[in-house]
């Protein structure tokens, strides 16, 4: 017989996420989602397309030119799938919700895509939980965001993270006071961005500045390390803007301080990333060996005002892909199992529904065994498929009035009653669900 061979192969910067991982990635999007709940934020859900032009309000042309576009035979418009949630929120926000009293603490968890360099290995779909907090406009909802993020991270367990605290408009004043524009300033912010002061310096004597000014800048490269970096900044700048938002930074670390978050915090005061969208604070979560930021998040005060409402806001978002990668790299790989499987020896079913609905109604992940094989058979299914325990119905044990509860993994087995049953493995799964 001919076999046809069928091309499956998926598009390059997506994949498939089997029941473990898939378990893992769920899992980590209701963490995100519960710190939220907790903290009395509540979950939006945007769709997951929408037009091109009203999405592209909230984009600045990075992520536009990364967006999937096509055509909707319906309008005739451009449609788009949203590469990042937070312009979506932002309409939301400035449409659905302008009526609302502020603040609004708003959740959301989803999928994005976004074009990707095929030589970057980058992957194309991104799995985003996140919050935004929108109508305050102070170092405290700074820090509750960044606070928020740390939660996260504790809560998956995740160790030896560090977050990266950066001021854009500590930057953009120094900048400004400059006076460069154009191309010197564009290879100015370069080089600030790559930490190459040799090249700032180059530069500046291709592009000549005040004394003042050229402090600065050669000291923007190296602005970053502990919290001692901000008491060196405020030795070097002069121009006002960054001074204000020096004090924007130092007043969110006093309050980080208080939230117990500071063993964890770096500061780079020349970080230029979000430039063109961020206002103030922004924040970055890394671990050693994923290169990938795990969470990021700033204050972007003037994106809800292009959909006609204005609003401060701040936010952050987690990319659960590269949380689960740094997961597993340090070892915290966790394998998605159910409670039990039931075995039927008996050729009545009645018992073995009862008792699966039962085993449900409590809580637990019973499977049934349909397929018609032994025992053996079904342990061994048990034991590749991440099921706990087998539970055997209608064999010799039962004409004692008992069942046999079979452990998967060391093949251990105790005779019991039902009461005893319930008992014992209520104890079982309540100890397993604490730990």
């Amino acid at each position: 017989m001919d076999v046809k061979i069928v091309d499956t192969a998926l598009p390059r910067g997506v994949a498939d996420y089997l029941p473990g991982r898939a378990a893992r990635l769920s899992e980590l999007e209701q963490q995100v989602l519960r710190v939220a709940a907790a903290w009395g934020f509540q979950q939006v859900l945007p769709p997951a397309l929408e037009f091109e032009d009203v999405l592209a309000i909230g984009m600045g042309e990075g992520l536009r030119s990364r967006t999937f576009r096509f055509d909707d035979w319906q309008t005739g418009r451009l449609l788009a799938i949203p590469p990042d949630s937070t312009p979506q929120i932002a309409r939301i926000v400035a449409t659905r919700l302008k009526d609302q009293p502020l603040p609004h603490r708003i959740s959301y968890a989803g999928r994005v895509l976004r074009h990707a360099e095929l030589q970057s290995g980058r992957s194309r779909e991104i799995m985003q939980a996140g919050v935004e907090l929108i109508g305050l406009d102070s170092p405290e909802a700074d820090a509750e965001m960044v606070a928020m993020a740390v939660e996260v991270m504790n809560a998956a367990k995740l160790r030896d993270f560090k977050v990266d605290l950066g001021q854009v408009a500590f930057c953009q004043g120094v900048f400004e006071a400059s006076g460069l524009v154009g191309e010197p300033l564009r290879a100015i912010q370069q080089a600030v961005a790559l930490k190459d002061v040799s090249s700032v310096e180059m530069l500046l004597g291709r592009y000549p500045v005040s004394e003042s000014s050229r402090s600065e800048l050669m000291a923007l490269p190296r602005l970053f390390g502990g919290c001692e970096v901000l008491k060196e900044a405020a030795r070097i700048v002069r121009n006002e803007r960054s001074r204000q938002a020096l004090q924007n930074i130092v007043e969110v670390v006093e309050i980080l301080a208080l939230h117990g978050v500071s063993d964890c915090l770096t500061i780079d005061l020349g970080e230029t990333r979000g430039l063109d969208y961020h206002t103030g604070l922004t924040f970055e979560g890394f671990v050693p060996g994923i290169g990938d930021a795990l969470f990021s998040g700033g204050r972007y005060d003037d994106l809800i005002g292009r959909y006609g409402f204005d609003a401060p806001a701040t936010g952050f978002t987690c990319n659960l892909f590269s949380l689960m990668q740094a997961l597993e790299l340090q070892g915290e790989t966790q394998h998605e199992q159910r409670d039990l499987l039931i075995f039927n020896a008996a050729d009545d079913r009645r018992e073995a529904l009862e008792l699966s609905r039962e085993l449900r109604q409590r809580g637990y992940a019973v499977a049934r065994d349909i397929i018609k094989r032994d025992l053996e058979a079904s342990l061994c299914y048990a034991v590749q498929s991440g099921i706990r325990a087998v539970l055997v119905i209608g064999d010799s044990a039962q004409e004692q009035g008992q069942y046999r509860l079979i452990q998967s993994a060391d093949r251990t087995e105790q005779n019991m009653t039902r009461e005893q049953l319930l008992q014992q493995f209520c104890c079982k799964a309540e100890t397993i669900r604490s730990t």
